[in-house]
Formats: structure tokens, sequence, C-alpha cells
């Protein structure tokens, strides 16, 4: 399993709960035995489909909701529980996440219960600026591309390209250098597997 000591040690000076897992579906089966009973909400995360997350907790929670599969943005705003993975994690704590509706960053900063970040190893980077350059250079345009986007990044796969593209999918970023006081509890599962982009 990867040493994930550091970031934990990290994220947990930053006000973070950490589990960590060897593979998605002990972290699947983890967050199933935790979520049962809750209503939870979440947004387009290619992490979480590669889990099979959101059919395992239809199965046992009171309610799953995402636009990504027929529910609303306002329904997984409004749910106690959110879920999430990142664009970049870095080892020394931050945790970097850009969007182009605002739905998963708003998230992750007020409202919820619960929020949990899901991630997988390939998004850690040893520092802040490496885990900025990974998110605007390996993940948003690998999104661009899945969401069919007529936009540089999405027709060369190379780089952010800082476009002004009426599909740009790039328009918020956020920095989460601490567990914001406007959720409950924060908490990060470090998967030792690569998951999403």
């Amino acid at each position: 399993m990867a040493d994930f000591a550091k970031v934990k040690e990290n994220l947990e000076r930053r006000g973070f709960d950490v589990t960590c897992f060897a593979t998605a579906a002990e972290a699947a089966d983890y967050l199933a035995q935790k979520l049962t009973g809750k209503t939870v909400g979440y947004g387009g995360s290619v992490t979480l489909q590669e889990m099979g997350l959101p059919d395992r907790l239809a199965a046992v929670c009171t309610g799953v909701y995402s636009h990504a599969s027929g529910g609303t943005f306002a329904q997984a705003a409004a749910a106690p529980v959110y879920l999430t993975s990142v664009n970049g994690l870095a080892e020394t704590g931050e945790i970097i996440n850009i969007d182009g509706t605002g739905n998963r960053v708003a998230s992750t900063i007020f409202g919820h219960e619960e929020v949990y970040f899901i991630v997988g190893r390939n998004k850690l980077a040893p520092d802040y600026d490496k885990a900025l350059w990974r998110a605007r250079n390996i993940a948003s345009p690998k999104n661009a591309q899945r969401l069919h986007k007529e936009t540089p990044c999405a027709a060369k796969g190379d780089k952010c390209y800082d476009c002004n593209s009426p599909q740009r999918i790039c328009r918020a970023l956020t920095v989460l250098w601490e567990k914001p006081t406007g959720i409950g509890r924060g908490e990060v599962v470090l998967i030792d597997q690569d998951l999403g982009y």
C-alpha cells in the first residue's frame, strides 16, 4: 500500500478526518456501511462511478441525488451528506478542485453535515503548485474531453490553454487550506488505486 502517512498527517493537522484503503472495493464497503440510512448528494465524479459507489449507496441510503444520474443540482446541494473527489491533493494538505457550474466546489465549502473527499493515489502531488498544475493540466482537459466540450484542451488533450471558449469548464477554482467551518464533518478517503482524472 502507498505511504499515505505524510498527506494523512497534514490533512489531519488541517482539521480533516482521514481513512486509508488499499482498494476501491474496500473504500466502497466502508462508505456504504457508514452512510446507510442517510441522504447523499454528489456531483459528476468519475471516481465515484469507477467505484460503483452510486449504485451501492442507492441500495442502502434513503436518497442518492446527482445531476449525473437524473437528479438535480438542488437535490444534491440539499442532501445532508455530500461526496466528491478532487482534481489535485497536495501531500502538504491542500485540496484543489476546478468546476464549471460551481455546484461541486460550493458543496465542499458550505451547507452539508458531512463531506467526503474520495481520492485515488493518482490525484496526489508533492506540493500545492504541483497539485494546482495537475488540476489544470491533467484533470481539466480529460474532463473536457469526457464531456465533449469544444475547447482547445479537449481538442488537444495536453494542457490548459486558459481559453475563453463558451464551453470552458474551468470557471471556478477552490483551494481548501483547512476544513471549512461551513461544513460539519470533513473526511478524506485515500485509496491506493488510480481512480478518475
